[in-house]
């Protein structure tokens, strides 16, 4: 078994073709919640989301988010309620005290659904209100994802990194705003004086988890600030991550990145926006996979490939370079 930890698109990329090398029932994964929001009153979880199209074959490809093919009648019919009404659009915090009220898995991150600033699908849109059904029922976040896995037909587990609320905040000069509303509705132009982890001193891994954590794990080429950062804030993980063998991709060639705004949170919140900055966030990284082109020269084991990932033959390479990578260390 080998586990991999997926947050953006970077991780549901590099397993979109990697069956061959890493066969999903056998390769757990391991998502973030931090950019989990409650929009309208149901909770939609991106990172589990992605993975879990993916592996049921229903993910749009072309923008690795939300369901291909997908209508969107309902977002469609809340911006022309908005706009006949003359409410104005963009993100619509609850107030403060919505905030921590009722749902404990969705505080700190509740949104109104008028004039709905992230573009839900209808049916996207069933996915997030089973899966709310189910925790209003009394489910865990990891029992209704499991649940939505049988649903789909996915056989790769897929877990939460916790049952517990984690919200990643941009704080800003206008003031803090969650990541998705720094994200989609402002397209990531505020500036960052830091990023907050909020709820990560009260959350912890579930048994599920530190189970999968305790096999060779692989961190794909995601955003080490909002998409592993969630992940290493919560008591127990780094640690678990540091008692097994561990491979990273890069998501950078040298100090170029490849997609996203992970430069800009690196060097946001002090690192360095390279690959060197990331070698240096996964301190507990025994091995890391580079594209040939990067210039980086580091003190631990490194397998180099082409690190593109547009198709699944690139998929295959990248996959075939993790294993090699795993077999240095494992």
């Amino acid at each position: 078994m080998v586990t991999f930890l997926a947050g953006g698109t970077g991780t549901p990329k590099l397993l979109d073709g990697a069956a061959p090398v890493f066969p999903p029932a056998d390769t757990p994964v391991v998502a973030n919640t931090g950019d989990d929001i409650e929009i309208a009153g149901h909770l939609v979880c991106p990172d589990l989301d992605t993975q879990l199209f993916a592996d049921a074959g229903e993910l749009d490809t072309e923008t690795w988010w939300g369901i291909d093919g997908d209508t969107a009648e309902t977002h469609a019919q809340l911006q022309e309620f908005a706009t006949a009404a003359d409410l104005p659009a963009g993100p619509r915090y609850l107030p403060a005290d919505a905030q921590t009220a009722g749902r404990d898995i969705a505080r700190w991150r509740r949104f109104s659904g008028v004039a709905e600033f992230m573009h839900i699908g209808d049916r996207d849109r069933a996915v997030h209100l089973t899966r709310t059904g189910l925790l209003d029922e009394g489910a865990t976040l990891t029992e209704a994802t499991a649940t939505l896995r049988r649903a789909l037909g996915v056989d790769r587990p897929i877990y939460p990194m916790s049952d517990d609320p984690v919200a990643t905040i941009i704080h800003t000069p206008d003031g803090p705003q969650h990541f998705q509303a720094w994200w989609v509705a402002h397209g990531g132009e505020p500036p960052v004086e830091r990023v907050e982890f909020r709820g990560s001193d009260r959350a912890t891994p579930t048994d599920a988890v530190l189970n999968a954590l305790s096999a060779p794990v692989v961190i794909g080429p995601s955003n080490p600030v909002t998409s592993l950062g969630p992940m290493l804030a919560v008591d127990g993980i780094r640690e678990a991550l540091a008692a097994t063998p561990v491979v990273a991709v890069s998501p950078f060639i040298g100090d170029r990145v490849f997609s996203g705004p992970a430069g800009k949170l690196m060097a946001a919140t002090g690192r360095k926006p390279s690959t060197a900055g990331v070698a240096a966030t996964y301190e507990f990284a025994d091995a890391f996979v580079l594209d040939r082109d990067d210039p980086t020269t580091l003190d631990r084991p490194t397998v180099r490939t082409d690190t593109t990932l547009d198709t699944p033959a690139d998929s295959r390479r990248v996959a075939a370079a993790v294993e090699r990578a795993l077999g240095e260390v494992a």
